[in-house]
């Protein structure tokens, strides 16, 4: 007979299965982590949308955040370096949001 476990935090649960289904790619870890990383109201405005040999395509809602964020290139991928170590992207590229992704 064993012993029942306490009951564990629905939140804790749902983090758990959403970790164990979630895509173990270089974009799916940047996107975990980017709003943290970046904080929100860069967040709001930029999204990481693909990844490809190492260089990281961002969309962005203008071009004066494009430019701002392009400005800011070196202080993201320090703050994405420490967040994900490897797995963070070696460069970045800023687009805007096409009129399908608004």
């Amino acid at each position: 007979m064993s012993r029942r476990r306490a009951p564990r935090q629905a939140s804790e649960a749902f983090r758990a299965a959403r970790d164990l289904v979630a895509p173990q790619t270089g974009l799916a870890a940047v996107q975990g982590a980017w709003a943290t990383t970046v904080g929100p109201q860069l967040a709001a405005v930029a999204t990481p949308v693909s990844e490809r040999a190492g260089t990281l395509t961002i969309e962005v809602s203008d071009s004066v955040w494009a430019q701002e964020l392009d400005l800011m290139q070196a202080q993201l991928l320090e703050r994405l370096r420490g967040a994900l170590g490897d797995n963070a992207p070696k460069a970045l590229k800023f687009r805007l949001q096409s009129d399908t992704s608004r």
